[in-house]
């Protein structure tokens, strides 16, 4: 029997790359009565109790609306009963600041973010507290979702102070917008060394007004680290012998018995992952490939994984994968998705292509809107209370499937009357399903387990729901698009490529600037007919990634959507990342278009984080845009990003494993021309292998350029045949279906 493990202690969203703090010596440190001021850990036996806040309140109290009453945000509208005088970002609430000579309260969060629930519940729904916010701030409110401008401009901010980070974020800002101190989660009383919420308030409004040196000394020295754009190239140059040796060194921070990275939490990091696997492709260290397969075992076993619904959470709170943070993400689902196809490519792991299967379904069933676009995430929380959807009393499966089932799913879903977690927000102890110690079942006992599953499913879907997001966001729509496109064909089910059409076709047609030339500008959010825009860099990167994937098997498609031109689109769109975003001075592609006139500055964050970095995204695409195109001038436009980013890559490896990737792609990619009479059958055996090192270019429907070297071959084709080409050389054609993935294998690793 597995040990019960203790409640998460900490919420955080996510792990960023962590600037380094500016100088001390810049930064003045504001100290009050109860100690000085500090947010960045949460108290061991802090516990939350049902959200009873909203509830007891009079019913005079709870109609009362603030500015946030007309946001189509779900996340602002949580908030939009506050008594916090609540402003969404924009002129309108920066120019009150300034006509008011009042420093800004600003608070980052999203729907599906646990300890934002928690500060809401303590503090923006407490009266008295509401009140003094109300009296000494411009209080705004952002969803991270909809900004992650000013989130990460925020962030980083906050990272220059020295702090980890995390949602909520709580920043401090001067009438202009400038950040001068902030933190994340305040409790709403002191406790173990940390100042209450009310305290930090009357004491960061004081020196604004009192000490306004202060705060103009750390306004500049963050103002001054926020401007701070590129690092210098060193000597280092990007080589495969470099890809190997770091894969080789990275392969040392795996938890060798769990998977993932050593310690806890532990994130899916899928770039990390497909580093890996694209080293054991490229060399013949199994060894490597063993640590991926086992995190992908570990975390498709584990509670992480949702066992009855499908889907995977945004992270597990201890080393093994058990006890998740319980939102689902769209896009860790779209990246997961991914690398399951490429491993199961090599592998034919059953495992993989179960998951998979099961979480398109959840993704179908609960995450897509009646257009169908895709919905941004779930929740962690129901009832107030963390988890509460998906954790079991042993005696709850008891009642639903009888003493004699109940005692043989325990068997294979670690129950016991005991539970697996203690849940610190509860002090209960509770079950979080999962197979991280299961015996193996045998066909029959699987065939068994399934009809459980169903039964347990249908009495949890009585159970009030977490809250859905369902705004629609262009950057995560077009990874969930590529990852549905791309392992379609890998998984046998042809029809999530119409389904990521119809996405794609959505954020196309409904999130473009209607003005704009040939829908080169796409917003970024949409929720019942409101829109967030201009778009960022990430949002046209993403819906290229889309586009490139959707062209590649545009044959498999339904006649309605097989007449769009989505080469076309992916083209615009990454020509529009480049005229739009592209910083002239460094190189390197910024958060925000040139239009955008409502943020301090325009960032050029290059680090990977939860979601894909536009620059490895875009690199990615222009790689892949040279080999369907044959012009050459994409992957001139690729060199010269990589050479702008350098000094970012070989300073901080572990936080640019995108870029590492793209450029594995750009050394070590093939593309698997396909052509000649009755292809079809090859054509679909190239489809269904793995995407990340290969292009596959349908010579039926287009003639190759005169330029590619496989030109020759592919006119005079008189049978049908794949060509699978390397950047130097051809190798001899492929005539068979079941010979290409070995033939494949043989031009990525040169042997």
């Amino acid at each position: 029997m597995a040990s019960r493990v203790r409640g998460p202690l900490i919420r955080q969203t996510a792990i960023a790359e962590r600037p380094g703090a500016v100088a001390i010596a810049k930064i003045v440190s504001f100290c009050i009565a109860c100690g000085a001021l500090s947010s960045r850990a949460f108290p061991s036996n802090y516990r939350q109790g049902p959200r009873e806040a909203e509830r007891s309140r009079p019913a005079e109290k709870r109609m009362h609306q603030n500015r946030l009453a007309d946001a189509t945000s779900p996340y602002l509208l949580q908030h939009a009963t506050n008594p916090v005088d609540w402003r969404q970002w924009g002129a309108v609430a920066l120019s009150e600041a300034k006509t008011a000579g009042k420093p800004i309260l600003l608070s980052v969060g999203y729907a599906a973010c646990h300890w934002c629930h928690v500060m809401a519940h303590e503090s923006f729904e407490d009266d008295a507290t509401a009140s003094i916010m109300n009296e000494l701030f411009v209080n705004i409110k952002v969803d991270r979702e909809e900004r992650p401008d000013i989130d990460h401009i925020y962030m980083s901010a906050l990272h220059a102070l020295g702090q980890q980070g995390g949602w909520p974020l709580t920043m401090f800002l001067t009438p202009d917008a400038e950040p001068f101190w902030g933190g994340t989660y305040f409790p709403k009383t002191a406790r173990h060394g940390h100042p209450a919420f009310v305290d930090v308030l009357r004491s960061v409004a004081r020196v604004f007004h009192a000490e306004p040196d202060k705060v103009r000394q750390n306004a500049n020295a963050l103002r001054q680290a926020l401007s701070k754009e590129g690092v210098p190239a060193g000597e280092q140059t990007y080589s495969r012998a470099f890809l190997d040796d770091f894969a080789s060194r990275a392969s040392g921070i795996i938890d060798q018995t769990h998977g993932g990275i050593r310690g806890a939490p532990k994130f899916p990091n899928p770039s990390i992952l497909e580093l890996l696997w694209r080293a054991s492709l490229r060399t013949p260290n199994s060894q490597i490939a063993a640590l991926v397969m086992l995190t992908l075992d570990r975390m498709s076993e584990g509670g992480i994984y949702d066992h009855l619904g499908g889907g995977y959470s945004r992270y597990s709170t201890d080393e093994r994968w058990l006890v998740p943070h319980f939102e689902k993400m769209l896009y860790d689902n779209a990246q997961i998705l991914e690398l399951l196809a490429a491993a199961y490519t090599e592998t034919g792991r059953p495992l993989f292509c179960l998951r998979a299967r099961e979480t398109v379904a959840w993704l179908e069933r609960e995450m897509t809107t009646r257009e169908g676009a895709f919905c941004a995430s779930l929740d962690a929380d129901s009832e107030g209370v963390e988890g509460k959807f998906y954790v079991w009393h042993a005696d709850e499966l008891t009642k639903i499937l009888g003493a004699a089932n109940a005692e043989f799913f325990a068997r294979f879903y670690d129950v016991t009357p005991q539970g697996n977690w203690h849940h610190e927000q509860t002090g209960d102890h509770v079950t979080i399903l999962n197979r991280l110690n299961a015996p193996q079942p045998n066909e029959e006992d699987e065939q068994r387990l399934i009809a459980l599953r169903a039964m347990l499913f249908a009495a949890r879907e009585k159970r009030p729901r977490p809250g859905l997001d369902d705004k629609v966001l262009a950057d995560w729509n077009g990874l969930m698009v590529a990852a549905l496109a791309r392992s379609a064909l890998i998984f046998e089910r042809p029809e999530w490529l119409n389904k990521a059409a119809r996405a794609y076709l959505f954020v196309r047609e409904t999130m473009a600037e209607p003005s704009a030339r040939a829908r080169a500008s796409l917003a970024h959010s949409w929720r019942n007919g409101a829109m967030i825009r201009p778009g960022f860099a990430l949002d046209h990167a993403a819906m290229a990634r889309a586009a490139i994937a959707l062209h590649e098997v545009r044959s498999h498609l339904a006649p309605e959507h097989r007449q769009t031109d989505f080469l076309s689109d992916a083209i615009t769109w990454s020509k529009t990342i480049e005229s739009d975003y592209r910083n002239a001075d460094t190189g390197l592609i910024s958060m925000n278009s040139r239009a955008a006139e409502d943020v301090l500055t325009r960032l050029t964050p290059t680090a990977d984080d939860a979601i894909p970095n536009a620059h490895s995204v875009d690199l990615d695409n222009l790689i892949r845009l040279a080999s369907h195109t044959g012009d050459q001038s994409w992957l001139e436009r690729a060199d010269r990003l990589f050479e702008a980013l350098r000094g970012a890559v070989f300073k901080n490896p572990l936080a640019h494993c995108g870029v590492l990737n793209a450029f594995d792609l750009r050394e070590s990619g093939v593309e698997m021309v396909v052509t000649g009479p009755n292809s079809a059958p090859l054509h679909e055996a190239a489809l269904a292998t793995s995407y990340i090192n290969r292009a596959v270019i349908d010579a039926r429907a287009a003639a190759l350029p005169d330029t590619h070297m496989a030109a020759v071959q592919s006119a005079a084709a008189n049978r049908a045949m794949a060509l699978i080409c390397t950047r130097t050389h051809c190798l001899p054609p492929v005539y068979e279906p079941g010979d290409i993935r070995a033939r494949m294998r043989e031009a990525i690793s040169g042997r």
